[in-house]
């Protein structure tokens, strides 16, 4: 520190305890107003909550609730601005906060840290932020799965391979294919409404980690806040941090499936397979080959879950061996989710608008729909239901027609009846009608099969829950 007035401004908020300010070192590896500034609305919030409460039990006067107020509105809108300055000395958004409260109202300011602590506090602020960010997400969320359903309808007919192992499996319709991104969204988004349902409670009031004697009413400041009831236990209260993880648990299995999109999209997108065009918006080209379109909006999404996983184990690591209650390791909790958060957001809008704007090619996915004798199920399935062959027999005899079809270079559909007689005389001039990949597709209407018919009934409920 420069000088004696440095130490004491830097020291002020800690009280009599400390004789000096910290080194330069401590200062750096302590504050945290770098980061933790982005809760600024949050504290302020919980603040203005917290003053209201302690006016109406009497433990501050009404005039010392109206200045405080209105100070902490002063400061809102200056940081809001742009004209409030930040203090590395005074460590954290808190201490920035209350400084200039004191600045500006006077002794006043003193009375509002009454009956808290920085561990509740943080954690309100903490915990107030999360819910935000879950309620954007929730509706990004949504967004991508309507991007999806209007994809969904537009397609329900369009026949395309559907692949395991990345090999041609059976006939699907891109319909349906889309229609398997609405229900791994749609489970993000029901864990993101369950997340908001755990973290719901007000940690303000927990002070320290005891609770206070002052007969504050937690009831009063969970409500003002938006939670549904305050937290039940004061040390639980200060050291949770469950609401951080289960955010960031939620954005990595989110993550990982639109990483999983993204790859089928830079597959898709490839002149081998033909499958998409993306639109401009969300390609690049290259510096030396003019005739290159890269996906690169869906492969930096995919890049994207590295980081996000990234932020979750770290948080798990820092949290795996704290004991009761607050440790400032928990200081460590906020960059990750932060980082997680705007990495999230922002692979969500690139890949609804991915979505929205992919031209679909129907032609190269109706030719690739046939290809790998991809009928074959159908062929077995209709030897079982028309000649009464054991599924096994039925496994076998088609696997002697495809063997055949490879031979002679030609599709199952290709084949002669003799030729299919000769492997197996049960077979009928009737086989043809299931061998055609769009036969195959309409045949498929078990619920939650790949029939156009059945798609269209998952649209209009999926519409329905929306």
């Amino acid at each position: 520190m420069a000088d004696g007035t440095d130490q004491k401004s830097s020291n002020q908020m800690w009280g009599g305890r400390f004789a000096s300010g910290p080194s330069a070192i401590m200062e750096e590896i302590n504050a945290s107003i770098g980061f933790d500034k982005k809760l600024y609305a949050q504290d302020i919030r919980g603040s203005i909550a917290h003053a209201a409460m302690l006016a109406s039990k009497g433990i501050i006067s009404p005039e010392d609730k109206d200045k405080i107020t209105d100070g902490l509105n002063t400061i809102l809108s200056e940081i809001e601005t742009g004209s409030f300055e930040f203090s590395r000395k005074l460590e954290d958004i808190h201490m920035n906060i209350e400084a200039r409260l004191a600045t500006l109202i006077g002794t006043a300011a003193g009375r509002l840290h009454t009956a808290r602590s920085r561990n509740d506090q943080v954690a309100l602020d903490f915990r107030l932020w999360v819910k935000e960010e879950l309620q954007k997400t929730e509706g990004m969320l949504t967004a991508l799965i309507a991007a999806f359903l209007d994809r969904a309808e537009e397609n329900a007919d369009t026949v395309m391979p559907g692949f395991t192992h990345l090999q041609t499996a059976q006939p699907v319709t891109f319909g349906h294919h889309c229609m398997a991104y609405v229900e791994m969204f749609g489970r993000d988004r029901a864990r993101v409404r369950h997340a908001i349902e755990h973290l719901d409670e007000s940690p303000i009031g927990a002070a320290a980690l005891a609770g206070t004697g002052y007969p504050i009413d937690r009831h009063m400041t969970a409500k003002a806040l938006g939670f549904r009831e305050p937290t039940r236990n004061s040390i639980d209260t200060v050291s949770d941090r469950d609401f951080a993880l289960e955010f960031l648990s939620i954005a990595s299995i989110c993550a990982t499936h639109l990483s999983r999109l993204a790859e089928e999209i830079v597959i898709w997108s490839t002149p081998q397979f033909g499958f998409i065009r993306l639109s401009d918006a969300f390609s690049t080209g290259s510096s030396i080959m003019p005739q290159k379109k890269n996906p690169d909006a869906a492969e930096l999404v995919r890049a994207k879950t590295g980081r996000i996983n990234g932020s979750l184990v770290a948080l798990l690591t820092v949290m795996k061996g704290l004991p009761l209650a607050y440790s400032k390791d928990m200081q460590e909790d906020k960059e990750q989710v932060f980082d997680a958060a705007e990495s999230l957001e922002l692979a969500i809008a690139a890949m609804t608008g991915m979505i929205r704007d992919l031209e679909v090619r129907k032609d190269r996915m109706r030719a690739a729909a046939g290809s790998g004798y991809s009928t074959a199920t159908d062929l077995a399935d209709w030897l079982v239901r028309e000649a009464g062959l054991p599924f096994r027999d039925a496994h076998h005899v088609t696997g002697n027609a495809v063997a055949l079809a490879e031979k002679k270079g030609c599709d199952l559909a290709d084949l002669s009846l003799e030729d299919l007689q000769a492997i197996h005389p049960a077979i009928t001039s009737g086989v043809f009608d299931v061998l055609s990949v769009e036969a195959s597709v309409a045949s498929r209407t078990s619920f939650g099969g790949t029939a156009p018919s059945e798609v269209r009934k998952q649209i209009a409920w999926w519409r329905g829950r929306n």
